[in-house]
């Protein structure tokens, strides 16, 4: 599974406020009320379509609006993803390789825009109601253009601490289960969380340009 894939279901789950049930709803009204920050922990589990598990990861997520993520993999190989605003950066420590490209082009079609823009969500996505199963209240996420779309579908699972698992499913067979834990609120981020600068010695592939787009992103 494509890690902006998870990144873009996990913004699109703090931003979505409409078309759930109500318990749902209510969970994700409590999540996401007054938040301009927040930072959780993250465990990743992949599987075939035959159902073996392909990947095991876990590391820390940061996010700040409107547009500034880090998605850390600490575990089994160490990876960072960092968007800035205006570039995202990947970073494989393991090869001292570093990938980088413009920040609109990976939000042009996901629920990434909605931290510019809330009527995103609904936009890209069809919002339904997913019921209660597991002691989690589940809401359904499937994409309005699904020719192009990182995955088929998605199920968000909310509990009394907000958001606790995300499962998506994508063309190849793929399953994916991410689950969170341990949020924090509104944190005071340290400087220099949602920058990043290349280590010296690093092989830089990308190229860096000018600002990405501050205004909504329409077709």
């Amino acid at each position: 599974m494509n890690v902006f894939t998870a990144i873009a279901v996990f913004v699109a789950a703090l931003s979505a406020s409409s078309g759930a049930s109500a318990d749902a709803r209510a969970q994700l009204t409590a999540f996401t009320q007054g938040v301009k920050g927040i930072e959780g922990r993250f465990e990743q589990k992949v599987f075939d379509g035959n159902g073996h598990q392909t990947e095991n990861s876990a590391g820390i997520v940061k996010l700040s609006a409107p547009r500034q993520f880090r998605w850390e993999y600490q575990t089994p190989s160490p990876q960072l993803i960092v968007a800035d605003g205006d570039h995202v950066w990947i970073y494989d420590p393991d090869l001292q390789q570093v990938t980088v490209r413009k920040q609109s082009l990976e939000e042009q079609s996901s629920p990434l825009a909605v931290l510019i823009d809330p009527t995103e969500l609904d936009r890209q996505f069809k919002v339904s109601e997913g019921g209660k199963a597991e002691g989690l209240d589940w809401v359904l996420l499937a994409p309005r253009k699904s020719d192009d779309a990182p995955f088929l579908k998605a199920r968000l699972g909310f509990g009394p601490v907000g958001l606790v698992r995300m499962e998506l499913d994508d063309a190849l067979g793929q399953h994916t289960v991410i689950g969170f834990s341990a949020w924090n609120r509104n944190p005071k981020f340290a400087a220099g969380t949602f920058s990043f600068v290349p280590p010296k010695g690093a092989d830089v592939v990308g190229d860096v340009g000018e600002a990405a787009e501050v205004t909504p992103l329409k077709n």
